[in-house]
């Protein structure tokens, strides 16, 4: 495998970014990429505005041409490791990965090494020189589940846009606490909590939010839902759902205490208490293919603690039917 790679990317200025900074701009322009990777670019001349250098402050304007011409290297200290994770598509332009809960998915503070990153350029080297080693979403560590990434950077990019226009369908399964009637959408902006940093809540200053969920089974006092993203903020399915009242199971950030309903047996008492993270799984997802133009769709088959949880909640409900 060679150790760089070549990217290039010929932009306009569209009207909504008028007046923004260049690196600003260009960051809104190229989101696979992070802001202080974008102003290096810029500061060394690989990145050009109308085809002269600028600074990162510059003003943009309307129309403006951005010339990008850059050779992307493997990050320093990104170490291939052996991480578990499930094949479940894969051809020469993306993969679509099943991650077991409690693997990071990128590495960060606290979390440098044994990440799924690190395990995909373990078996897929080529990886490695591709922005976020071609992950084009996340979940979070304790969510199971299937991911994206791609393996070009022209699948990439494609990818990336496809996501930002909403076109790669997300769907989860999830079961929350308290019986809902019916399905519904949540539309409620998501921002950090300004009390506690590791938080996110609803808040009217957040971005703009959504979330869709359909009933699939109703227990005595819980309920399994399908839940489908509009869009992609962080905690997003916990978030909302904790807000509509009605938060994940498990969820040691937003459910609080385990809530069994009333003569509960031992054992469901037991496995709500026991359940050891949200109980959210990224089941499904659909997107049309950059290169074959034709429709993917790949399904991820229900993990074992999750598959427990379910069958303990129908056994409750169906003995509590026959008393």
């Amino acid at each position: 495998m060679s150790d760089s790679a070549s990217e290039r990317h010929h932009l306009t200025v569209p009207a909504e970014l008028e007046g923004k900074r260049f690196d600003q701009a260009l960051a809104q322009l190229l989101p696979q990429h992070s802001r202080a990777v974008i102003k290096s670019w810029i500061e060394q001349g690989h990145a050009v505005l109308n085809g002269n250098p600028a600074r990162p402050r510059a003003a943009v304007r309307a129309g403006d041409r951005v010339d990008v011409a850059v050779t992307l290297s493997a990050p320093a200290g990104l170490v291939a490791q052996e991480v578990p994770f499930t094949l479940r598509y894969g051809d020469e332009h993306l993969l679509v990965v099943d991650k077991p809960a409690g693997v990071v998915v990128h590495p960060g503070a606290g979390n440098r090494d044994l990440t799924l990153v690190n395990g995909l350029i373990e078996r897929f080297p080529e990886l490695a020189l591709l922005p976020r080693a071609g992950l084009i979403h996340r979940i979070d560590k304790d969510t199971s589940g299937l991911l994206l990434v791609a393996r070009r950077p022209a699948s990439f990019q494609a990818l990336i846009r496809a996501m930002a226009a909403r076109q790669i369908a997300r769907t989860y399964e999830a079961v929350v606490s308290g019986v809902l009637i019916a399905g519904g959408t949540i539309d409620a902006p998501i921002g950090r909590d300004p009390l506690q940093r590791t938080r996110m809540r609803v808040v009217q200053a957040g971005r703009p939010a959504v979330t869709h969920y359909r009933v699939l089974a109703r227990y005595r006092a819980h309920t399994r839902l399908e839940l489908r993203l509009e869009t992609g903020r962080t905690h997003q399915i916990r978030v909302h759902m904790a807000w509509h009242g009605h938060p994940l199971v498990g969820d040691p950030r937003y459910a609080g205490r385990p809530r069994p309903p009333r003569g509960a047996a031992a054992a469901l008492r037991e496995a709500l208490e026991a359940f050891p993270r949200q109980a959210l799984h990224a089941a499904a997802l659909s997107f049309l293919h950059p290169a074959g133009a034709h429709t993917v769709t790949v399904e991820a088959p229900r993990p074992d603690d999750l598959a427990r949880l379910i069958a303990v909640l129908e056994a409750d409900t169906a003995d509590q039917g026959q008393a």
